[in-house]
């Protein structure tokens, strides 16, 4: 007999909700780990990181949808326990902004700062529906015509384990990277989804702009490109179904790169977009 489906993970009962979650210490303080499942080469996820920060913010602040957020990668996370720490800069009667940090101990038990945000939450469903907009949404074929990591060599789980949480389908016009023949366009774009069918919300969405291979790739440039900084502006919660994101670069110089960012849902809506600043390591 075939194998019943699996019915799709709900919004708080999915790997990535646990794997984000933080444990209260005390007022401002939270325990959480960092799960190896996340990384890439052993680097773990900036938008996964993100998102632990943005959930113990959603805590903290009494509003609990993340609105924009700007995170500074100071050093490199790794797997296993960290400390976030939270703070209350102001709170006003649609907006509250805070600030959060988080912590890992290196080989001498000294206490290193990995990440810092400062972050304005309010109520996205409190938003006059009201749009005025030249945007449009990315033209990416249909799921079926686009391909993952499935449709190539199969993958290193052991490199690459985040690649077995995420539903990722890329454009076929943006992977000539991948066949020795990159574009130069610096220009990614892929359908996006949590490989357990858990529906997005506003704090996968700061998972999303940061999940698809890194712009330089189509550049022609191999090799790891570390964040250094990310703004992420979450304009409205995302309608059921995978969303569509679309990365572009226009200036690689002094071995840095920007990647703009725009996440549409299923109804057609621009529900974030993100900006971030990355260094290039050839080879």
């Amino acid at each position: 007999m075939p194998e019943a489906a699996t019915a799709p993970a709900a919004l708080g009962d999915s790997e990535f909700d646990r794997d984000t979650a933080v444990i209260p210490r005390e007022p401002g303080v939270y325990d959480t780990d960092l799960s190896a499942g996340w990384t890439i080469f052993g680097a773990v996820n900036g938008g996964y990181l993100l998102a632990v920060l943005g959930r113990a913010l959603a805590d903290t602040l009494p509003h609990s949808d993340p609105f924009t957020l700007t995170a500074h990668y100071l050093s490199a996370s790794r797997p296993g326990p960290a400390v976030v720490r939270t703070e209350t800069v102001r709170t006003g009667r649609t907006l509250s902004t805070g600030q959060a940090s988080l912590f890992q101990y290196d080989t001498e038990g000294r206490e290193v700062e990995r990440i810092r945000v400062l972050a304005s939450y309010g109520d996205l469903d409190a938003l006059p529906d009201d749009i005025c907009t030249s945007a449009k949404p990315p033209a990416i074929p249909p799921i079926s015509q686009c391909f993952g990591p499935e449709d190539g060599p199969a993958p290193d789980a052991d490199q690459q384990p985040i690649a077995e949480r995420l539903m990722l389908k890329l454009d076929p016009s943006t992977i000539g990277w991948a066949l020795g023949q990159p574009s130069g366009k610096g220009e990614m774009r892929a359908w996006f989804g949590l490989a357990d069918g858990r529906d997005a919300d506003p704090l996968s969405l700061l998972l999303a702009v940061d999940a698809l291979p890194p712009t330089a790739f189509d550049l022609g440039i191999a090799g790891w490109v570390p964040t250094v900084e990310l703004t992420v502006h979450v304009r409205s919660r995302p309608a059921p179904g995978p969303v569509r994101v679309s990365i572009t670069t226009r200036n690689l110089a002094g071995g840095f790169l920007e990647e703009d960012a725009e996440v549409w849902d299923s109804e057609d809506r621009l529900v974030a977009q993100s900006r971030q600043l990355a260094r290039v390591r050839r080879g």
